[in-house]
């Protein structure tokens, strides 16, 4: 082991022999492998040392020992300290978390061997990769996806809210695991403060922003050079999400612009000229199924897979990202639109009725007989929804445009009750338990006071006292909490009792 002292103080071990190699560092196992130290094999620069120091510092204080900062920390893989060694630099980086490291590994007992490497995103984020060449096991199911969906949309959220880019954000630089629904950004040692550290590099190729790779020809310092930023992330945000949902690129359809040039016509496709495979006015870049691999379908057949099974509060934002934003930066929707939209609709899942389901979990469709639209199971019960109105300061309740599909085992939490809170890094640990839950006896649905000590029954003007209930039928009023952003919530049947709701 060689012993030296980080930069700032802390003593360190390390083994003097690399055992991995990244694009710009040699990686080495820190004494007990409870982190590695990354030298990079060019020296950074003046400018290089700064955004460095000021990422293990400043920003690494700010973000993981402020509010939250245990969540956070597990979003992130954040740099904790510098070393200098034969006159280079390293950056000591935690080791990753035990389900981010495969454990079954690839098809026919993991012939790819990589079992006990890194999930990296890439072999979730298509339908080729997930049923070609992943043992099953690891796939995950869509609720999976989801969760690291809002993780990945919280992080992001994170990062720029400290005026913070990424600015290569990818599946390359994403650690997920499909069956916790966690996620971790990585490489943050390259991160963009607007107007003092610039981007070193511009992206990987599906993920870069239509607008860098319209004016990559141009010289780095012509002022119409368009560089990653925080906007840039927020394309590779909305791209990556998309993939992980319905398991296809957003513009990578049928349209060819340039049929002598690949590279051009590359260029064109997901610069200048890009279009999104599901523009509801402009379908000439639909994706061709004459040219899919069978391993691609059903999810590349959009008529059978549309970005409508997400729900409408991410179909919106996939029109925002893909549609508005696409050409106009400042359109594209922000990483805390994504995480609202990501956890209203995780509100809206029902389980699917075929244990044979490879989602397993889908998305309300708001119709009178809903079914999965994975394996097309009707659900065959019925959906009680609750709708959610909050009170404003000497106003009476307005609707939320938030609901809650019920079923067996689903619980109501503080965020549920009070549209002042939030089920992120900022909510104390005092407010995560659960405060209502709900169960089904003799064909009635009733909800369970845990928590809520100003529920009530409106219709009724009865209290529900904790310990209690009160049964969920048509049209009926709860009350969860009487405080200011205290939401009440009516009752709409769905499903087997066939109505419809509004």
């Amino acid at each position: 082991m060689i012993r030296i002292k980080t930069t700032d103080g802390n003593d360190i071990a390390f083994e003097p022999k690399h055992f991995a190699q990244g694009g710009m560092k040699n990686v080495h196992w820190v004494d007990g492998r409870r982190a590695v130290v990354g030298f990079y094999r060019t020296k950074p620069d003046q400018q290089g040392m700064e955004r460095l120091q000021a990422i293990v510092g400043a920003h690494r204080k700010s973000i993981l020992n402020g509010p939250g900062g245990d969540t956070l920390a597990k979003l992130f893989r954040w740099p904790e300290a510098l070393v200098e060694w034969n006159n280079t630099i390293g950056v000591v980086v935690p080791v990753f978390d035990n389900q981010f490291f495969f454990q079954n590994g690839s098809f026919d007992n993991d012939r790819l061997r990589i079992k006990g490497k890194e999930k990296e995103g890439k072999w979730f984020a298509s339908a080729h990769n997930r049923n070609t060449f992943l043992d099953q096991r690891e796939a995950g199911n869509w609720l999976g996806y989801l969760k690291i969906c809002i993780r990945l949309a919280r992080a992001v959220r994170r990062l720029h809210a400290s005026g913070l880019a990424h600015s290569d954000l990818s599946y390359k630089n994403v650690l997920v695991d499909p069956l916790t629904g966690d996620a971790c950004i990585i490489d943050i040692d390259g991160l963009v403060v607007p107007d003092k550290f610039p981007p070193e590099v511009v992206g990987t190729p599906d993920f870069v922003a239509p607008e860098v790779v319209a004016t990559q020809s141009l010289e780095i310092t012509d002022p119409q050079r368009k560089l990653p930023n925080m906007q840039t992330d927020l394309y590779a945000l909305a791209v990556l999400i998309y993939m992980y949902l319905t398991l296809r690129h957003p513009l990578k359809g049928r349209k060819i612009h340039d049929p002598e040039d690949s590279a051009k016509d590359d260029a064109l496709s997901m610069g200048q000229r890009a279009l999104f495979v599901e523009h509801p006015d402009d379908p000439s870049n639909r994706i061709d199924l004459e040219y899919v691999r069978d391993s691609e379908l059903p999810w590349a057949d959009i008529s059978k897979r549309p970005m409508s099974l997400c729900g409408p509060l991410i179909s919106d934002l996939f029109s925002k990202a893909f549609i508005d934003g696409l050409h106009d930066p400042a359109q594209r929707p922000r990483a805390d639109d994504w995480e609202r939209a990501l956890v209203y609709t995780a509100d809206m899942l029902l389980p699917c009725a075929n244990r044979d389901c490879t989602g397993k979990w889908f998305v309300f469709d708001n119709s009178r007989q809903p079914q999965c639209p994975f394996c097309g199971t009707a659900y065959g019960q019925d959906v009680p929804i609750l709708n959610l109105y909050s009170a404003r300061s000497g106003e009476s309740f307005r609707p939320d445009n938030y609901r809650i599909t019920v079923y067996d085992g689903i619980g109501l939490y503080a965020w549920h009750a009070n549209r002042f809170k939030s089920p992120n890094e900022r909510l104390p640990a005092a407010e995560r338990a659960r405060l209502a839950y709900f169960q089904k006896h003799n064909g009635t649905w009733h909800m369970v006071n845990e928590g809520l000590p100003h529920m009530k029954d409106v219709k009724n003007g009865t209290p529900v006292p904790l310990g209690g209930s009160v049964t969920l039928e048509d049209d009926a009023q709860i009350l969860l909490d009487a405080q200011n952003g205290g939401r009440l919530i009516q009752v709409q049947m769905a499903g087997a009792t066939d109505t419809e709701p509004s």
